[in-house]
């Protein structure tokens, strides 16, 4: 297969067909209207918002943003090794020019499962390496559109397939938090960039938990839209559609207005448009802090920290309610796993179109090989595994018939030891580690579901731990309302990792 071909057939996102989990107007000037102020977290560094206001007001240049970002990356990186790609003499180049947009000349960074014209993608995979996409997708360019710079791609897993970011392509990313611990995945690079104030958002995905695990991971915001409400891909939908794209963010304001810049409209939802205030009705909130899956064990700091945002809702006039999540949590892991397994197969199989090599160690990691085996010992009862995923919405509504948001860890522990999750690792053992720790946040993805993490919370030895929100689909203005609300209640973005830019 000619590289020309190869870049066709992966052109836009658009390589990886029904089982694969990952593929995936300018905002009105309300968008940049804040809910009260927010406090630089070391000076000089403002929000996305805050930025986009300096350059259209020409207190700051792009350029400016451009080199001042820049210079914190370099100064972060090489503790956290977040980057996968640096796009720095592009960036530079279209700080110069004339944009247009909400964020028009702020600098933040894509993730390495998205593609953007002309600059690599490797899909955090050996295999990959050489791939220049020959156009933008559908949400890589309402970014654009919206005047974002990008200084390029942030590190992934191979195709986003576990929740830590040690891919063998870039090595592995560390948390600012605590470098010997991972910065979750599949946004781990992401994630690791804003918490060090590098930028202060950054693009970010989600097909199993991938925005919100790292923003656990990394004491950020990080809200999982409803499927179909951002912009997405340029053909046609898998068979569960389980992936969206948006952003992790340093505060609430930010991820509502890059909300507001990809939001599309297809025919689902009305159009959400500017959040900018808390929410105004007291709500009813259930709090399910148990795992639903049998082989997960909460760890007692992270129940404790539930308990305490439990409270503070209560203290801010929600009524909580105790609860436990109605269904079988170890047959859904099971399907889950199993839908997730399907699309490491299809990755394999492109991996091995693209580079011209066979499926393989020298081209894929043994935890991507591990998934594509388990898919193939079961691939029979794959029509069976999706009835099941697609009945599933309809049961996860039920849940909410008697309140309006449910709370849950955002992970069951807290960032686990770089190496716990190794992909090229026993199997069975990061298998065993995985699904004890990113135990709560894909029955959202399956019911294509509204859901965020939340930084209120820390262990005694400084890690942050993210507490979820979920409602159904299309609940995404009232958890980013209930987020302005939590973030006026107990600020986060004044809380710094020993790991920060200077």
């Amino acid at each position: 297969m000619s590289n020309q071909s190869r870049r066709a057939m992966l052109k836009a996102g658009g390589a990886f067909a029904a089982f694969a989990p990952f593929v995936s107007a300018c905002a009105p000037a309300s968008v940049l209207e804040a809910t009260g102020s927010v406090t630089p977290s070391k000076p000089g560094f403002v929000d996305g918002v805050r930025m986009a206001e300096l350059i259209a007001s020409g207190e700051m240049t792009s350029a400016e943003a451009v080199e001042a970002a820049i210079a914190r990356t370099e100064a972060v990186n090489p503790q956290i090794n977040a980057i996968a790609n640096e796009t720095f003499a592009s960036a530079r180049a279209d700080a110069e020019t004339e944009l247009g947009g909400a964020f028009a000349g702020v600098p933040s960074f894509t993730k390495d499962l998205l593609n953007r014209k002309d600059e690599p993608t490797l899909w955090g995979s050996r295999a990959f390496e050489g791939y220049v996409p020959i156009e933008d997708s559908p949400f890589a360019a309402a970014w654009r559109e919206a005047g974002i710079i990008s200084l390029g791609k942030t590190t992934t897993p191979e195709m986003g397939l576990i929740s830590s970011t040690e891919p063998l392509v870039t090595g592995a990313t560390r948390n600012p938090w605590d470098t010997s611990r991972i910065p979750g995945g599949s946004s781990g690079g992401a994630a690791a960039l804003v918490a060090a104030r590098a930028t202060p958002f950054a693009h970010a995905s989600d097909g199993g938990g991938s925005i919100r695990i790292p923003a656990s991971c990394c004491g950020l915001f990080g809200l999982k839209p409803s499927a179909g409400r951002l912009r997405s891909r340029s053909e046609g939908k898998p068979a569960v559609d389980i992936s969206v794209n948006h952003a992790v963010t340093l505060t609430v304001r930010d991820s509502a207005a890059l909300f507001s810049v990809a939001e599309t409209n297809d025919g689902s939802y009305p159009r959400l448009g500017a959040i900018t205030e808390p929410v105004s009705r007291r709500l009813k909130i259930a709090y399910a802090p148990e795992p639903a899956a049998s082989n997960t064990t909460l760890d007692p700091e992270v129940r404790s920290a539930m308990d305490d945002v439990a409270q503070l809702c209560i203290d801010l006039g929600h009524e909580v309610i105790d609860y436990s999540l109605p269904t079988d949590g170890d047959k859904f892991v099971d399907q889950f796993l199993m839908y997730w397994a399907a699309g490491a197969a299809q990755f394999a199989q492109d991996a091995a179109a693209f580079s011209g090599k066979p499926i393989s160690p020298e081209i894929l990691e043994p935890w991507t090989l591990g998934l594509a085996q388990m898919f193939a010992a079961r691939q029979e009862e794959m029509p069976d595994i999706i009835a099941y995923l697609q009945a599933f919405g309809a049961e996860y509504d039920a849940w909410f018939n008697d309140f309006d948001l449910l709370l849950t860890p955002t992970l069951a522990r807290p960032p686990v030891p770089i190496g716990e999750q190794d992909p090229a690792g026993d199997f069975d053992t990061v298998m065993e580690s995985v699904l004890g720790f990113a135990a709560y946040t894909a029955p959202m993805n399956v019911a294509g579901a509204a859901s965020v993490s939340v930084p209120l919370s820390w262990t005694e030895s400084g890690l942050p731990v993210g507490a979820m929100f979920s409602g159904r689909k299309g609940d995404d203005g009232l958890l980013l309302e209930l987020g302005y609300e939590l973030e006026s209640a107990r600020p986060w973005i004044d809380r710094l990792p020993p790991v920060v830019a200077t």
